[in-house]
């Protein structure tokens, strides 16, 4: 570890010597329900100048083959399962290494003339990805997030990789995984166990007191339906394309202080109290009416008052499994959907009109509700049993932008709570999922930052795919300006420029 300057490390599991020759980690049913892409989680580190980077580094890297040895299916590649089933597994040797990158941004020996940010200037910019540039100086190619080749199963995509990046003031840490082997949620719980791996060897790096973990977390039985004879398969639909409506767009980034988080949710709340709100119904709703309401106008050629409008959001669902309950660090995709357009006949699709004046806020924001709770342990068991017939469940994964233009999709991070996880040398200050391709309709509510700019008022911040055509009307909405706080472009579509 003497020559580690801009170096790349072949991390392997701690206790690789005696793992198996083989170890297979089948997708579960609801694997394939998710993009067939790269994550990139970005975490973002302030240091003071005497920071040791040289035990950061090691803290880091001992504390990632402590976490690669618990969640194993980091160390694999896609590919055939090795039953010849048909279906997909992550597939780790004992000889299975995964890259740990480090890279050294914060001297003029690497960075002449000052090319790239500081930690107080990417703070400044709120850590927005167009701050960041060319992805490819923090990420590990080809694992950059969007729809590409290097990530499809015929290209036998590698899981994970990791990059460490250090600029003037701090640094930044890239978790790279495909989205097969984990979702947010999945990611948290890697991300928590990590922090706690890394303070341990951090207080103690010669013989540290390692947190347990649950075994239990790489156990996806209860989202695997049972196989299926290949007599009684049949075939699916093909995978979806990008809708040829969608127009261009940014990525926008706002914030919504604690303060009118609660005086929204008091808005959007029944004032007999006949049911519950959530923080998150009540800024859903006012996002959908506001984007609804400018976007008709874009759109008018293709939608009318009457044209039902699709409603969709990500819905953790290790939470919501409670005959037994499973381990809330449990890896892989635990997450469900819910859709306007599959809801329960109770609950039709609200129309243009409706979401964008003629429906009380109130009433958005309880649709949201009722779409959230209609996806329960039982609804998804059903689907489970839908899904596992298909022959090639590749072709299954939701793509946002393969929805009609009008549509909103919602996923929504709050509880990831990156800045609560304790490194030992510190806490993340901010989470950032890097962008340099727009997905059209997605919403991504990020969990409070540490020491913004608001303070004790800081609250969520929001990056949303906003076409290029309304963004000045929306940035003038004077409602909009009421609750939300504009803090620049996130990123813009690179590969559409």
């Amino acid at each position: 570890m003497t020559d580690i300057q801009n170096s790349i490390i072949q991390l392997r599991p701690k206790g690789w010597e005696t793992d198996p020759e083989h170890e297979y980690f089948n997708l579960s049913t609801l694997d394939y329900c998710v993009g067939q892409v790269y994550t990139n989680y970005a975490l973002f580190f302030k240091l003071s100048p005497q920071a040791d980077k040289l035990k950061i580094i090691c803290a880091i890297k001992d504390g990632l083959e402590v976490t690669l040895s618990q969640c194993r299916q980091l160390c694999g590649t896609l590919e055939e399962q090795a039953s010849g089933g048909g279906g997909l597994c992550f597939h780790k040797t004992k000889d299975s290494t995964v890259e740990f990158h480090i890279q050294f941004l914060d001297t003029a020996e690497f960075n002449p003339g000052g090319k790239y940010q500081t930690f107080e200037a990417l703070e400044a910019e709120h850590f927005a990805s167009r701050a960041l540039g060319n992805m490819n100086t923090w990420c590990v190619p080809p694992m950059t997030y969007g729809e590409k080749l290097e990530a499809q199963p015929s290209s036998r995509p590698k899981c994970a990789a990791f990059k460490i990046t250090f600029i003037q003031g701090g640094f930044v840490l890239m978790m790279h995984h495909h989205h097969y082997a984990n979702d947010i949620m999945g990611w948290a719980g890697e991300l928590h166990q990590l922090a706690e791996n890394c303070a341990a060897i951090w207080a103690n790096p010669t013989s540290p007191i390692l947190p347990p973990w649950d075994p239990s977390c790489l156990d996806l039985s209860r989202v695997t339906a049972p196989e299926v004879p290949e007599d009684k398969k049949v075939d699916g639909p093909i995978s979806p394309l990008r809708h040829p409506d969608h127009k261009r767009a940014q990525w926008l980034l706002f914030h919504l202080s604690k303060t009118k988080t609660a005086a929204l949710k008091k808005l959007a709340s029944p004032t007999d109290g006949g049911y519950y709100v959530s923080s998150y119904d009540a800024y859903s709703a006012l996002i959908w009416r506001l984007l609804t309401k400018h976007r008709r106008s874009a759109f008018a050629d293709c939608v009318t008052a009457n044209t039902p409008l699709l409603w969709g959001e990500a819905v953790d669902m290790r939470r919501r499994f409670t005959n037994p309950p499973i381990a809330p660090r449990t890896q892989g995709n635990v997450v469900y959907v819910a859709l306007s357009s599959q809801s329960p006949p109770e609950l039709r699709p609200l129309t243009v009109s409706q979401v964008a004046s003629e429906a009380p806020l109130q009433k958005l924001a309880y649709y949201i509700r009722q779409l959230t709770n209609s996806v329960t342990q039982d609804s998804l068991a059903a689907a489970l049993n839908g899904i596992a017939p298909i022959r090639d469940k590749t072709a299954l994964f939701l793509r946002v932008d393969s929805l009609p233009p009008l549509s909103t999709f919602v996923t929504e991070w709050r509880d990831t709570r990156p800045c609560d996880a304790d490194f030992g040398f510190g806490k993340p200050q901010a989470l950032r999922f890097p962008f340099d391709t727009v997905t059209n309709g997605l919403v991504v509510v990020y969990p409070s930052r540490a020491n913004g700019p608001c303070g004790d008022d800081e609250g969520n911040e929001f990056s949303i795919a906003v076409e290029m055509e309304i963004k000045e009307k929306l940035l003038a909405d004077e409602e909009w300006n009421s609750w939300f706080d504009f803090r620049g472009v996130d990123a813009d579509d690179m590969q559409r420029e």
